[in-house]
This record gives C-alpha cells, sequence and structure tokens, in this order.
C-alpha cells in the first residue's frame, strides 16, 4: 500500500469507517441543484443529456459521475454547488443511458469511453463560448478522464487547464477483484440490480441480439457481468481484454496537463494497484493524494453543514491554482 501522503483531511472519529463514509453521503446529503438540460446528439447517431448550472462564468468545470451515477447523484450536486459558489459555470454530464431515459443503441458507456468526452470537449468548443475548462471525474468517471488526458489524440481540447479524478479504478481488474469481496457484497448487488434492470430494457430494444441474456441477468460480479455484456456490445475480446484496455494507469505518465488524483488508503472499492505511486513519481503533471481516510467516494468530514465539503474545497482548490485563459500552469 502507498504511504498515505501529506493532506488536510481529518475527518470525525465516525468517518474513519470506510464504510459509512462510503454510504453516508448517498443516504444523508441533500442538495438541490438547479440543471439546466441540453440535448446534445452524438456522431453515431445516439445521445447524451448534459446539463448545466451556469453564474454567468467564462470558467467552466466539468463533472463526470461513475457507474450508475447521474447528475442526480449527491457527489455530483455538492460539487456542483461548491463550483457555482466559487464563480464557475457547471456541466454536469450524464453518460449515455444515464439521464433517466435509455440511449438509442445496445452498447452505453463504459469505464474507457473517452470518445465520448472528445465530442462533448468538441461540442462546448463549437456551440459555447467558455475561455476555460476544468474536469472533475468520479470513479468509473474518473478512469475515463485520466485516460483521456493521457492519451494521444488528435481532437484533444486545448481549453482543457486542469483535471482531477476521485477514488479511480485505474486498474480496472484489481477494482474489480476488490469489490467482489465477500464484504462488499452489498455494493455489488446495488450495482448489478441496476445494470441488469437496464440490460432486460435493451434486450427488449434489440430483441435480434446475439447475446447470452440468461448469463447476463445470472451474473454474480463484474467479471460476468462485463464477460457477457460490456465487453461484447463494446467490442473487446472478454472482460480481462476490455479491463487491460481501458484501465488509467498505463496513460498516467503522458498526461500533459496539471491533474490530481485524490483517493483514500481505506476505500473499500480499490485494490492497491490502484494507487499509481511510481506513476506520480514519473510524471511532474500529475499529482497523487492519498488519504488514510475516505472510503469511496466519501470524504465527509462532518455531521454538520452538510459532508463538510472538504473534496469539493480541495478540488476547486486546485483548479484555482491553474486558472489561465486557455492554457494550464505547470506545477
Amino acid at each position: 500500500m502507498a504511504l498515505v501522503s501529506e493532506s488536510t483531511y481529518n475527518p470525525h472519529l465516525l468517518f474513519k469507517s470506510k464504510h459509512l463514509n462510503t454510504i453516508y453521503r448517498t443516504l444523508f446529503h441533500k442538495i438541490e441543484v438547479g440543471f439546466q438540460r441540453e440535448r446534445m446528439e452524438t456522431s453515431d447517431d445516439d445521445f447524451m443529456d448534459l446539463d448545466f448550472s451556469r453564474v454567468g462564468s467564462d470558467k467552466l468545470v466539468i463533472i463526470i459521475h461513475g457507474l450508475e451515477g447521474s447528475s442526480g447523484s449527491k457527489y455530483v450536486t455538492a460539487m456542483t454547488q461548491v463550483a457555482n459558489l466559487s464563480g464557475y459555470d457547471v456541466l454536469a454530464v450524464n453518460l449515455r443511458g444515464c439521464s433517466g431515459e435509455t440511449n438509442r443503441l445496445l452498447y452505453s458507456y463504459h469505464s474507457g469511453k473517452t470518445d465520448d468526452f472528445a465530442e462533448i470537449l468538441g461540442h462546448l468548443d463549437t456551440h459555447k463560448s467558455y475561455k476555460s475548462y476544468f474536469a472533475v471525474g468520479y470513479s468509473l468517471g474518473g478512469n475515463l478522464l485520466l485516460k483521456y488526458l493521457g492519451e494521444e489524440r488528435d481532437d484533444y481540447s486545448g481549453k482543457l487547464n486542469a483535471g482531477v479524478g476521485v477514488s479511480v479504478p485505474c486498474d480496472l481488474k484489481g477494482s474489480s477483484e476488490a469489490i467482489a469481496k465477500f464484504w462488499n457484497m452489498v455494493y455489488m448487488q446495488r450495482f448489478l440490480i441496476s445494470l441488469k434492470k437496464k440490460t432486460r430494457i435493451k434486450m427488449e430494444q434489440f430483441p435480434d441480439h446475439d447475446l447470452n441474456t440468461k448469463a447476463i441477468l445470472n451474473s454474480a460480479n463484474f467479471l460476468d457481468f462485463d464477460n457477457f455484456f460490456t465487453a461484447p456490445v463494446n467490442g473487446f475480446k472478454d472482460a480481462n481484454d476490455y479491463w487491460k484496455q481501458n484501465s488509467s494507469n498505463q496513460f498516467l505518465e503522458s498526461i500533459r496537463i496539471p491533474s490530481l488524483l485524490i483517493t483514500a488508503a481505506d476505500d473499500p472499492f480499490l485494490s492497491d494497484t490502484c494507487i499509481p505511486v511510481k506513476e506520480a513519481k514519473n510524471n511532474r503533471n500529475f499529482k497523487l493524494e492519498v488519504t488514510r481516510y475516505g472510503g469511496h467516494v466519501g470524504y465527509n468530514s462532518t455531521f454538520k453543514n452538510g459532508s463538510g465539503f472538504w473534496l469539493e474545497r480541495r478540488i476547486m482548490d486546485f483548479f484555482g491554482r491553474f486558472y489561465r485563459e486557455g492554457f494550464g500552469a505547470q506545477f
């Protein structure tokens, strides 16, 4: 396990429980945000719903949710509120099939579908007048973001100043094995119930599919689900091929703009291989902050005033250091 980094995160005693920290925000944090939704048509005749919360800024924070999340996820609304109060507009991305309406194609989103993020940035470049973008991705969304930042792409956005990943499964295989452990069964079942519900809708939407519906619906873990659904519908050989090609850890040393990964040593969803110490040492643009506590996308610090907003303030402090019109500052 990586050494815990210096951090200002100092939670209430009860939040030193990784499981309480993981579930508390979802169950008890209540923040309402007035989003304005815009539908973006994709190049493959599908769509993504983009939810904006505007304060009249020329700076935009782009938020990418985690597995089976949406713009309504509690960590998204908390980040939106703090970013707005800090003087930034916010775009909360709903990945394909996550906005409350089934997308048009058999495939939807996955951990490394960076072409979709590139299309969003291109859409913003064409249709909006923001001078600078800042991106934050949570869990699956963080893996997608960090992978994009490290890829050699022709459509890499020059307006993107900085990026932050939170609780990122940088090694998808290691993370899938971690969450499949017995003591994480509740989390696994929660994800699978949602994924299987969407799969049933897809099977009705595409009755001529050649997928093994019984095997998908009997999936006991991500290995099963990714073998029988995620991999075949997205053109991968199997789950291991999907995980290998899309794990962000192999892209971290190529990141070219200031980027930060915030992750907790006690995260129940992540393996030791999801803490990329070597990659952070080898890339001056990539900073790793490993906290002793935090759970998975938790980082609650107090029972007063919501969660205490430590995570959101930490992210905005990082973005504030690298604001320039069109250019990211170096560390």
